[in-house]
């Protein structure tokens, strides 16, 4: 997905929209700009952006909205993520293997999420504490590990797959 703003140097962001869409290029995109008329969301909207958001934002409300354009390119429309016998709804917080609920901290929640929203492709260490800590915390070098074998010991040694100097992954 692209994020862009509309006042960019040598093309404007609504330019850039209208052409990829020209092109029947569907990769989603978000405008991100200080643009807050209606007129101008309008008119990115109108012209084939997928969201527009207005700054100054909450970065959460621009993650939850890079996650739903990506939901809705990857065809899952529905917040529910499935993986083997394990069943995920972020909207709810809710995780269950088997039917059963899960009781997961939220540091193993988030990463169980972040896994599961990638599932069939490996999740760097790096990706994981990006996404799982903000800039000012300090993570100890094995505080990943831990999660991990956490949710190996309620999921299942097999479902987090791991390469060494790669990543994690679950299978889709």
């Amino acid at each position: 997905m692209a994020v862009l703003d509309v006042n960019l140097p040598r093309m404007s962001g609504f330019d850039i929209v209208r052409s990829l869409r020209s092109k029947a290029n569907q990769t989603p995109v978000l405008f991100l700009t200080a643009l807050d008329s209606v007129k101008h969301r309008v008119e990115g909207l109108d012209g084939g952006a997928d969201d527009y958001l207005v700054k100054p934002f909450d970065l959460d409300e621009l993650l939850a909205r890079i996650r739903a354009l990506t939901r809705r390119r990857d065809g899952r429309a529905v917040t529910l993520l499935v993986s083997g016998d394990v069943e995920l709804d972020p909207a709810a917080l809710v995780a269950r293997r088997a039917g059963e609920p899960l009781h997961l901290p939220a540091k193993e929640f988030h990463l169980l999420r972040l896994l599961m929203e990638r599932a069939g492709r490996y999740v760097t260490k790096t990706d994981i504490e990006y996404a799982l800590y903000d800039a000012e915390s300090t993570t100890e070098s094995n505080t990943i590990e831990v999660a991990v074998y956490n949710l190996r010991r309620k999921l299942g040694s097999a479902f987090i797959k791991s390469i060494r100097g790669v990543g994690y992954m679950v299978e889709r």
